[in-house]
C-alpha cells in the first residue's frame, strides 16, 4: 500500500519562504543607517564655536570649500588644489550669479589657507561666502 500518490508528488510547491529576504532586506537597512553620517563629510574638520542659524537657501546655490590643517583643500567633497578649486568656483560663479561659498575651516588650521580662498572668491567678484562655525555651545 502506497502512502502518497501519484498525483501528490507532481504538486509544485506554492509557498515562498520570506525569511531569508527579510534578513537581507535588514542587514542593507543596517548599513545604510551605519555609512549615511559617514557620506556627509569628506574632511574631518574640527570647526569653531559661534555663528547662528540662516534663513533657507537653494541648495544649488551653494558650494562648500573645506579646509583641513594640514592645507588639503576639497570643493563640494572632491579634493583639489588651490588653483583648480578657484577656477570651478569661478565657472560655477559665472553660470550661476546667486553662487554661494561655503567656507569650512578647521579652528586649527593656518590662516593664510583661508585667505587664499577669500583672494581667490574676491579676484572673480565671488562676493557672497560665508565663513562656517559649528553653531553648538562649548
Amino acid at each position: 500500500m502506497r502512502r502518497f500518490s501519484q498525483r501528490n508528488s507532481l504538486v509544485t510547491l506554492s509557498d515562498i519562504n520570506i525569511t531569508p529576504l527579510l534578513d537581507l532586506a535588514f542587514v542593507l537597512l543596517i548599513i545604510f543607517v551605519i555609512t549615511t553620517p559617514l557620506l556627509e563629510k569628506s574632511i574631518d574638520l574640527n570647526l569653531p564655536h559661534g555663528g547662528q542659524t540662516e534663513k533657507r537657501i537653494d541648495k544649488g546655490d551653494i558650494r562648500t570649500v573645506e579646509i583641513s590643517n594640514t592645507g588639503v583643500y576639497a570643493l563640494d567633497k572632491q579634493r583639489m588644489n588651490l588653483p583648480q578649486m578657484i577656477s570651478r568656483l569661478a565657472q560655477d560663479f559665472r553660470a550661476n550669479p546667486n553662487l554661494i561659498v561655503y567656507i569650512r575651516p578647521d579652528k586649527d588650521s593656518r590662516t593664510e589657507l583661508l585667505t587664499d580662498v577669500l583672494d581667490g572668491c574676491q579676484k572673480y567678484k565671488i562676493t557672497r561666502y560665508s565663513i562656517r562655525t559649528d553653531p553648538t555651545t562649548k
